[in-house]
């Protein structure tokens, strides 16, 4: 029995899966998340919910992640894990609301216009 939960952040997709009565194992892709991920921010940010509701420990965390850089991965994550925290126990709403982790962040790559070098970025000007 598991419960499942999408998480995203820029083009960065991820599936979670937090399998019941688990020994607190966290795999990304099929690696150790500390071993995934190298920053002490992205470990963090991908415990992040489990801390706030406190069940580290509780679940075995599977997520498989897609797209994006390394942190909007992990950013990702940590959305996908709380989404299915809300569905292992919706009283888990509270605390996850209290640390902003259900707030989906829309922020994206802005798209490069014709004409120009980058999206607002415009080729040097030249009076003569």
């Amino acid at each position: 029995m598991y419960y499942e939960g999408l998480g995203r952040r820029k083009t960065a997709t991820a599936r979670v899966r937090l399998h019941a009565d688990g020994s607190g194992q966290f795999l990304v892709n099929g690696k150790p998340y500390r071993e995934y991920f190298g920053r002490l921010n992205d470990w963090r940010s991908v415990m992040a919910p489990l801390e706030a509701t406190q069940t580290e420990g509780r679940f075995d965390v599977t997520v498989l992640v897609k797209g994006g850089g390394i942190t909007g991965q992990a950013e990702a994550i940590k959305m996908g894990v709380a989404r299915a925290l809300l569905e292992v126990n919706p009283e888990y709403r509270a605390a996850l609301r209290s640390q902003d982790l259900l707030t989906r962040d829309a922020r994206m790559k802005e798209r490069k216009k014709p004409g120009l070098k980058r999206a607002r970025k415009a080729p040097q000007y030249t009076k003569r």
